[in-house]
């Protein structure tokens, strides 16, 4: 029973917490990303967000692992690692913009803007995978 239950629990908190950062993310592309403070918020909710996806990819990995699920074991461990590489290279280049961004600077501020982008579209692509993958490995 917990192997059948545990599998699917993980999936689902994965689809729902990416879903909630999907709505949650495109909201706050109308701030203008100019103030430090817009820019820390954003950059704080990307880190949440990858921390909490590389939490339930890991417990999804490992889940689907034990129940011999070998397809969804490795589609797990790809969103887990991808969002490692991701929160890695898209928070280290937010966190450089913002030490040197100013209101009045527009190509930092349009940098900025592009990794917010950038990090929404890969959720998304990710999770369009993932229930489009859905009736093939379950």
């Amino acid at each position: 029973m917990l192997t059948t239950i545990a599998p699917f629990a993980t999936l689902v908190l994965l689809l729902v917490w990416m879903g909630f950062f999907m709505l949650g993310s495109l909201p706050l592309m109308i701030l203008k990303h100019d103030t430090p403070m817009d820019a820390r918020f954003i950059r704080g909710l990307f880190d949440v967000y990858y921390k909490a996806v590389m939490v339930a990819a890991a417990a999804g990995t490992l889940a689907h692992a034990l129940a011999h699920r070998p397809a969804t074991t490795a589609v797990m461990a790809a969103v887990g690692a991808i969002a490692f590489w991701s929160r890695r290279g898209i928070l280290s280049r937010m966190d450089r913009l913002r030490t040197t961004m100013t209101a009045h600077d527009a190509a930092g501020i349009r940098r900025f803007r592009r990794l917010h982008v950038l990090g929404m579209v890969l959720n998304v692509a990710q999770l369009v995978v993932i229930c489009a993958s859905l009736p093939v490995v379950l």
